[in-house]
């Protein structure tokens, strides 16, 4: 390595860092209702550029400042710390409403929550009241957790090592939700106890460094990139055990999962909107069917109706995972995470397939002027394709079976 290296990957970075509020001054929201309510309006005013965000790839930054300053990225936080500690099962619904206007937008703070869930259950008493204030203000985590180059997704090459009085991480990250828009970023490292640590640290530390090269079709707007991080100083209150949450009975792995069903869920739900709206203004009856518009032909009324009933399936089970994670926050046993997990996998299963199926039909009932350029709806399908990718369903299916026949519980992980 020259000398030089790290300072032009730091030019190269710093040249594609957007521009949000370094300083946030977040609104304090107080109930469930609220919540809804506000994240309510800002799905409707996101949605208005959505299409063009994904089309010219603009990194939403203003966005997510209204988002975070809303309040919204600190409803989770608990009652006791000053926070609304709002139900899953909201969070879910707020995750939906905004990732059925815009789902990179959804999908943004899911590693968000997922860090916060994971403070919540294994940080001191003095890292909670450190990091939740701060969320509070209006600060946002990013991610630096999962690795393209480790041999699955569960591992990690990323190490944490004692220095001094703090720590040191070194390691290489992709898929880095939200690390590039980050007030801090969280990196998940093996320590030389070889259990698995978050090490939070400023966006700005000197070492880190986020680079901007996501080229996914879909959820264009993530900028899930790299992040490189070269003898990344972490002081005490930035390490975090999150091998605790995993080794014993927690929610931080349902949390994760379905707040990526709740963002699959609302791409079914914004793709079916989009549907009925083009079939109503542009699509034009077959000219068999005898009708004199395309909303009137039998077949596409049955498929709108076929739509409407498998999102409606997956939406009551996304409500009842959440009801089911509700249940284990405060006392988790090893038996009621296992009926929460398999609640949470039997959502995403649906969620993942109406996603899929309601994206395809909208081209399939809208006709061919539906992948006209000019609408830009094809990117609906590929949001869903490519954030369901997430982690695969076939697997979910085989620990509800596992589950249903043999009484073997999930795995206690992120991706279960």
């Amino acid at each position: 390595m020259t000398m030089n290296a790290v300072p032009e990957r730091r030019a190269i970075a710093d040249a594609q860092t957007p521009v949000f509020e370094k300083h946030p001054h977040a609104h304090r929201i107080t109930s469930d209702a609220e919540a809804i309510e506000i994240a309510t309006k800002l799905a409707a005013e996101f949605a208005e550029e959505a299409a063009e965000r994904d089309r010219l790839r603009r990194l939403p930054a203003a966005e997510l400042d209204r988002f975070s300053g809303s309040g919204l990225w600190a409803i989770t936080v608990p009652k006791a710390y000053g926070g609304a500690g709002v139900s899953i099962v909201t969070l879910a619904e707020i995750i939906k409403l905004i990732s059925a206007a815009d789902p990179s937008l959804g999908q943004l703070p899911q590693n968000h929550f997922a860090a916060l869930d994971v403070i919540r259950v294994v940080a001191s008493e003095e890292q909670k009241k450190l990091w939740f204030d701060r969320v509070l203000q209006g600060y946002r985590f990013g991610n630096a957790f999962s690795e393209a180059k480790s041999k699955t997704v569960g591992a990690f090459e990323t190490r944490l090592t004692r220095d001094g009085d703090g720590h040191v991480v070194n390691g290489e990250k992709f898929y880095a939700t939200g690390a590039l828009f980050a007030h801090f970023v969280h990196i998940g490292a093996v320590a030389e106890d070889g259990l698995v640590y978050l090490a939070i640290v400023p966006r700005d530390t000197p070492g880190l460094t986020i680079i901007d090269d996501w080229s996914g079709f879909g959820q264009r707007t993530t900028a899930s990139g790299k992040v490189l991080i070269e003898n990344v100083r972490v002081g005490q209150e930035g390490v975090i055990p999150a091998h605790l949450g995993a080794s014993n009975p927690s929610a931080n792995g349902a949390i994760s999962q379905i707040i990526q069903a709740a963002v699959d869920a609302g791409i079914a739900s914004g793709a079916i909107a989009e549907t009925k709206r083009f079939v109503r203004d542009h699509a034009r009856p077959w000219l068999d069917s005898g009708q004199e518009h395309g909303y009137e032909d039998v077949f596409t009324i049955s498929q709108i109706g076929d739509l409407e009933v498998k999102l409606h399936a997956a939406e009551a089970l996304l409500e009842r995972a959440g009801r089911a994670v509700d249940t284990i926050l405060e006392h988790p046993t090893a038996t009621s995470v296992a009926k929460a997990t398999i609640a949470v996998a039997e959502a995403k299963i649906l969620t993942t397939e109406i996603a899929i199926l309601a994206t395809n039909k909208l081209h399939e009932l809208g006709g061919t002027r539906s992948t006209l350029a000019q609408y830009n709806l094809d990117r609906h399908w590929r949001n869903a394709r490519t954030h369901t990718l997430h982690d695969p369903v076939r697997w979910k299916y085989f620990h509800v079976g596992n589950y249903a026949l043999n009484g073997i519980s999930p795995p206690s992980h992120a991706w279960s």
